[in-house]
């Protein structure tokens, strides 16, 4: 099923669900700074809570907000018991330790999933595993290449992935050409997310069974959206961009929040 089609018939059972509850849920998005991007992904994140039900308030910090000010700030969310769930756009100014901010948020209020304790799954990593479990993608022994490490993305996929039973790889930017060829060419499933427009093309020997998901968003010469594969290569599956993994994520953020407030 093409994605925008399966995110629109999960946000109508979410929905349902959450018209069941006594409480709506409710989470707390913190911005600080100005951020284009930033701001296109809340209002993003704003416009699919009310679809659902969900109370969202977006907090705007100015761009000299200092740590321990986003701290407190934090903190009285957490004691907060009308807010299920508290989320820190990303990125933040330099100034601010992210580590500090991901590990102050409580646990179980971590809607994002990025705190090392937090009882949450990562928001993209889940959104895909979610949609490709939906198309009837087997895991258990199958080859999964993860092309990128970053810690929002690329090792959170591989974690999930292994704990599937998938056979995983994580190439990066220090990975031969040789050893990257030879293992996109047996690789049943690829998640590329290295921020690098049209990478992955056809001069990869790629399995015509194999699943792509492009996690990439880069804005190309023409002004328009592009992801970090090429499009329409000859493989069983090929998530596009835009309209691919961002919506899968932000579903999985309604997911996540929705299990916080229950």
């Amino acid at each position: 099923m093409e994605i925008r089609e399966y995110v629109k018939n999960e946000k109508e059972a979410l929905k349902e669900q959450i018209s069941s509850l006594k409480k709506k849920p409710c989470m707390a998005i913190i911005t600080v700074g100005e951020n284009a991007a930033s701001e296109s992904y809340v209002r993003g994140k704003m416009k699919d809570s009310a679809e659902v039900g969900i109370i969202a308030n977006n907090i705007h910090l100015d761009e000299s907000t200092s740590e321990e000010t986003l701290l407190g700030i934090i903190d009285k969310l957490n004691k907060d018991e009308t807010v299920d769930g508290i989320l820190v756009q990303l990125p933040i100014p330099k100034s601010i330790s992210e580590k500090r901010i991901q590990l102050a948020i409580a646990p179980d209020k971590d809607i994002d999933g990025f705190s090392p304790l937090t009882h949450f799954a990562c928001c993209t990593p889940k959104g895909i595993i979610d949609y490709l479990s939906y198309e009837g993608f087997v895991f258990r022994g199958k080859n999964a290449v993860v092309l990128g490490r970053s810690n929002i993305v690329g090792k959170p996929m591989a974690k999930m992935l292994l704990a599937l039973d998938c056979n995983v790889t994580v190439l990066h930017s220090k990975t031969s050409d040789e050893d990257k060829r030879f293992y996109l060419r047996h690789a049943d499933l690829i998640v590329v997310a290295i921020g690098h427009l049209g990478y992955l093309d056809e001069s990869y020997e790629l399995k015509e069974s194999a699943y792509i998901v492009d996690v990439g968003i880069n804005r190309g010469e023409d002004g328009h959206l592009h992801g970090d594969a090429k499009p329409n290569l000859k493989v069983a599956l090929q998530t596009p961009v835009p309209g691919g993994v961002g919506l899968l994520t932000r579903l999985a953020l309604l997911k996540n929040l929705l299990e916080a407030c229950k």
